[in-house]
């Protein structure tokens, strides 16, 4: 990591950043990851992250198969390995898609074959928010004639908040993972 982490059980400079620790660490089941010890160095930023991605990851009515497809592949496009390595076990499990499948999630050039109608909406809308921003209308109708209202925002708020977790995560090197992955930083 390109800052130091703060310790496991950091002791903040006041009780506000204090409680921020046990939100953080509360949601983590009790312990920080390497992610949250390089937050925290921004108590504020930190909890709001927190709060955000509570909601992402465990108040949406997505299935786990969307969700983490979603988040697989931004890691994916954007070479986020630490994010790839959290959350690939997270779609293995949904057992929704093959493993070979899920392999080829880590080819930028995959354009979905092999996955069914839905998935394969979610990583070209996916592919069209991490790559260009730009969701052509074509692709986002799609998406629309195959999900409800409120799962077409929690898709692009899933794919909008962690192309914004993969960007911190490379930019710091949190878990050094350009060395383990070959991620050119010099």
């Amino acid at each position: 990591m390109r800052l130091p982490y703060v310790a496991d059980d950091p002791e903040m400079e006041s009780a506000e950043d204090q409680a921020i620790v046990q939100r953080v660490k509360e949601r983590r089941g009790g312990k920080l990851i390497a992610l949250d010890k390089a937050l925290l160095h921004a108590p504020p930023v930190s909890d709001g992250w927190n709060g955000f991605l509570k909601a992402i990851r465990t108040q949406t009515t997505l299935p786990d198969s969307v969700r983490e497809l979603a988040i697989c592949r931004v890691a994916a496009l954007n070479s986020a390995w630490y994010e790839w390595d959290a959350h690939k076990p997270l779609l293995s499990a949904s057992k929704a898609l093959p493993e070979e499948t899920i392999e080829k999630i880590k080819d930028k050039s995959y354009a979905g074959e092999g996955l069914d109608e839905k998935h394969a909406a979610v990583l070209v809308y996916t592919d069209a928010m991490t790559i260009g921003c730009i969701v052509k209308q074509a692709n986002f109708d799609k998406l629309k004639g195959l999900f409800s209202d409120r799962e077409v925002v929690e898709i692009t708020s899933t794919i909008a908040a962690y192309n914004c977790v993969s960007r911190f995560l490379v930019a710091l090197d949190v878990g050094e993972m350009a060395e383990k992955y070959g991620v050119e930083m010099k």
